[in-house]
């Protein structure tokens, strides 16, 4: 086991001291670094690119070049799973991932089959061992998957949707239907993020893209509920050091307190949420990760250090805090004002660890 060189990370997320705030950005290997454009091109396609574990090392350590980063994250794509599940996952030049097959009925849920994560998911796993013999404990890695509720929205509507048509008529019109989609997913995500676990993953984040379109009922039976269920079920301790759970819901503000009772041990905010008066809501259950919004990324540089400290501020001192991007990095960013942001974190947080 390799000693960790930078566990900052890790310590944050466990409320654990430390010297400076952690930062990372979600999508920090993408189409904003001209590098990972080429090596995408290599590849072929996103797809070849993610089932190729040297390319997706290469593309996962490309931003820790540039940047001071704190951990590094999986390059993957949350519509594995579904794609194990033999929906024939694609990817349209400009409109994003779509499927081959939908989900829309009883028999179409009976037929999905649940992934070895070993065989159906292997390329995922050797590119998790890959990059952790590639790191050298240089940073902690991290492992994801999409929340069941965000895959099965996926996989309802076939690809992307701002109407969620399709997804919310199977909830109010087949909830048994759906709950049992959702149950093969839970079942699928927790022996996804086990197999990454064993595979090198120090700490994993469950992305929940869609559970913001939910009603606060809805979203407590048919997204949290599953999140909930899937981190019970986690490894939560392994190479002799504790694994970290990260919930985070796109527009999930409003239901702090439930997702931080759910088990998890940060919860991930996008940036329409204070986080000052989130740490004061979870009276420091859990460790907070965000929120500052990519577009402040577009500024000057001394706008973007400006949000930064007020970010810092709104937290506050003590450790418990991952400073993050409230979403993905755009893809049209300038990589110079993300070297901002990160740089910005570092130096202008130290003062709130003394």
């Amino acid at each position: 086991m390799t000693e960790l060189k930078n566990d900052r990370f890790l310590r944050a997320l466990l409320r654990q001291p430390v010297d400076v705030t952690p930062v990372w950005m979600m999508r920090q290997a993408g189409r904003y670094l001209p590098e990972y454009k080429a090596t995408r091109a290599q590849a072929g396609s996103f797809m070849d690119l993610c089932m190729n574990p040297d390319l997706a090392c290469e593309v996962t350590i490309q931003p820790l070049e540039r940047f001071d980063l704190d951990a590094a994250i999986l390059f993957s794509d949350i519509l594995t799973i579904p794609d194990a599940m033999n929906l024939g996952l694609y990817f349209e030049e400009g409109e994003g991932p779509k499927f081959k097959k939908t989900v829309r009925t009883q028999a179409d849920v009976d037929a999905l089959p649940i992934p070895d994560p070993e065989r159906d998911l292997g390329y995922v796993m050797n590119a998790v061992k890959t990059i952790r013999h590639e790191l050298n404990g240089r940073v902690p890695l991290i492992g994801f998957s999409g929340s069941p509720w965000t895959l099965a929205t996926y996989m309802v509507e076939g690809g992307s949707s701002k109407e969620f048509r399709h997804i919310k008529g199977m909830l109010y019109g087949q909830p048994d239907t759906l709950h049992q989609l959702l149950e093969k997913l839970a079942e699928s995500v927790t022996s996804y993020l086990n197999a990454q676990i064993r595979a090198g993953a120090q700490a994993v984040q469950i992305f929940d893209t869609w559970g913001g379109a939910l009603s606060t009922p809805a979203y407590l039976e048919f997204s949290l509920k599953y999140m909930e269920q899937i981190v019970h079920g986690l490894i939560r301790e392994h190479e002799g050091r504790k694994i970290p759970v990260i919930l985070f819901t796109k527009n999930g503000g409003q239901w702090i307190e439930h997702i931080a009772a759910a088990g998890a041990d940060a919860v991930g905010l996008d940036w329409t949420t204070e986080l000052g008066s989130v740490r004061a809501r979870t009276k420091g259950r859990v460790a907070l990760q965000g929120n500052m919004d990519p577009n402040v990324l577009f500024g000057s540089p001394a706008g973007i250090k400006a949000e930064v400290a007020r970010i810092l501020d709104s937290y506050g001192y003590g450790s418990g805090h991952v400073f993050n991007l409230g979403h993905g990095i755009n893809q049209f960013a300038d990589p110079e004002h993300a070297k901002v942001f990160v740089d910005a974190v570092h130096e202008l947080s130290a003062r709130y660890h003394r």
